[in-house]
């Protein structure tokens, strides 16, 4: 797309990640997430669960767990997708301890959803 002087937008690197996640391709799927955000564009969630799950599928529990951290970093807040993806991560790469720490931050985040909108009403 940039040789024919196109911008792709995040939903292009989205397409992409996504279709490297399918095909088994991790490496090319971190490597896209990296390159939207050289470009000034903001990953939204669905392409960093794209990514998590591209890791997932790849058996690389360590890099689904650096984009859950990644996430929290550039205020986007992991969703049920984002924790079940890095949950299935870590039991692949044998990882119960770090699996289970997920589980726990996934409850803590939805106790902590729960209470802000029932203060809200």
């Amino acid at each position: 797309m940039r040789g024919a002087k196109l911008d792709p937008d995040v939903r292009c690197y989205f397409a992409g990640i996504n279709a490297c996640r399918k095909g088994g391709r991790w490496e090319q799927a971190l490597a896209l997430l990296g390159e939207a955000s050289d470009f000034d564009l903001e990953p939204d969630a669905i392409s960093y669960n794209a990514g998590i799950s591209a890791c997932e599928r790849g058996g690389q529990w360590q890099h689904a767990l650096s984009l859950l951290a990644e996430m929290w970093g550039v205020r986007l807040e992991p969703d049920v997708i984002s924790y079940s993806a890095g949950v299935s991560a870590c039991e692949k790469g044998g990882q119960w301890q770090q699996a289970l720490t997920l589980l726990a931050e996934m409850w803590d985040a939805t106790l902590d959803q729960t209470s802000s909108a029932t203060a809200l009403e």
